[in-house]
């Protein structure tokens, strides 16, 4: 596996730090994103392993698009993967109170930065040998609840858009343009999918020694299935969801 370029967009979080750890550890170049400074390079610190820290607000397309042109004072001409793991929770009793501060916040988190990420870098993705986006989504995205209506329907929103994304890889990259909605062998970058119920990491299992967090993926489970991304046959991975619950 050569050395690839990869973008780990929510970085300041537990997951995207053992992500970054993990990519940095497999020999590949990492750049860690969050949109505040202090706390994204403390990330890149606890992450090691030569992982470089940016700042963007990836709800602002403009944004992420000066975030693409910087790379090139990195010496990076193109990226090969963008691994997407800007989160948010929002929640209520019920139907009715579910809130547009809510649900504005997650349109936002969930959905509007996965679009600006996505449109940004899909031609890079596209063009490497060893494409790949993924995102982080929920059990309740399938099984949603009247409580976790807002979070619920844009996880499943995000849901639609990576799919999207994994049909426009297929189509780009059929061998024959006759029939590009088959997959064919020559498929080399893929969107998917993880699927959790929700994330665990050291510091919850001790600030919570009583706590067995049933069903909770481990962030460092996450982070070796996002390392596995870069060494399957992306037509195993394209438009797939990739159940990490357990």
């Amino acid at each position: 596996m050569p050395t690839l370029t990869i973008l780990v967009t929510g970085g300041s979080s537990a997951s995207g730090i053992a992500a970054a750890r993990a990519l940095g550890a497999a020999g590949h170049r990492v750049f860690t994103v969050g949109s505040d400074e202090v706390r994204i390079k403390a990330a890149a610190t606890k992450a090691g392993n030569g992982v470089t820290p940016l700042v963007c607000d990836l709800a602002s397309h403009d944004a992420v698009r000066d975030l693409a042109d910087s790379l090139s004072g990195w010496g990076v001409a193109s990226v090969d993967g963008v691994i997407h793991l800007v989160g948010g929770w929002r929640g209520a009793k019920g139907i009715e109170d579910q809130s547009d501060e809510d649900w504005d916040a997650m349109e936002r988190g969930a959905i509007t930065t996965l679009r600006n990420v996505s449109r940004v870098f899909y031609s890079q993705l596209e063009a490497s040998p060893h494409g790949r986006l993924a995102m982080i989504s929920s059990t309740a995205a399938s099984s949603p609840t009247a409580a976790a209506a807002s979070y619920a329907a844009a996880k499943a929103a995000a849901e639609a858009w990576t799919l999207a994304v994994a049909d426009g890889f297929r189509r780009d990259q059929a061998e024959n343009r006759q029939d590009k909605g088959q997959q064919s062998e020559d498929l080399h970058s893929a969107a998917v999918i993880f699927v959790v119920k929700a994330l665990v990491d050291s510091a919850m299992r001790t600030a919570h020694p009583e706590r067995r967090f049933p069903g909770y993926t481990d962030v460092e489970d996450l982070a070796a299935a996002v390392v596995g991304l870069f060494e399957e046959p992306a037509a195993n991975l394209n438009g797939q969801r990739i159940l990490l619950a357990k």
